[in-house]
């Protein structure tokens, strides 16, 4: 199963290439598919490349879904 996810584009590096914050975790993407990337944006992120902008309530509201996902999906001794 392939999954895309909201990330937050801190730096742009070069023309194709930009630091992005997913979840947490700083990553090198792809930025080449997208119109004029900028520090801030929220994109959302496939197999490292940014596919399209999105804003941040959609964004929010996504990465609240998939961390309620992962909270059902994890051993009950486990939740909180």
């Amino acid at each position: 199963m392939c999954l895309a996810v909201p990330g937050k584009i801190v730096a742009v590096t070069s023309a194709d290439e930009a630091q992005a914050d997913l979840g947490g975790i700083q990553k090198t993407i792809n930025v080449s598919l997208i119109e004029n990337p900028q520090p801030g944006d929220w994109v959302v992120v496939h197999v490292g490349f940014a596919l399209q902008k999105i804003d941040e309530q959609e964004a929010q509201k996504t990465l609240r879904e998939l961390e309620a996902l992962g909270e059902s999906a994890a051993p009950e001794e486990t939740r909180s």
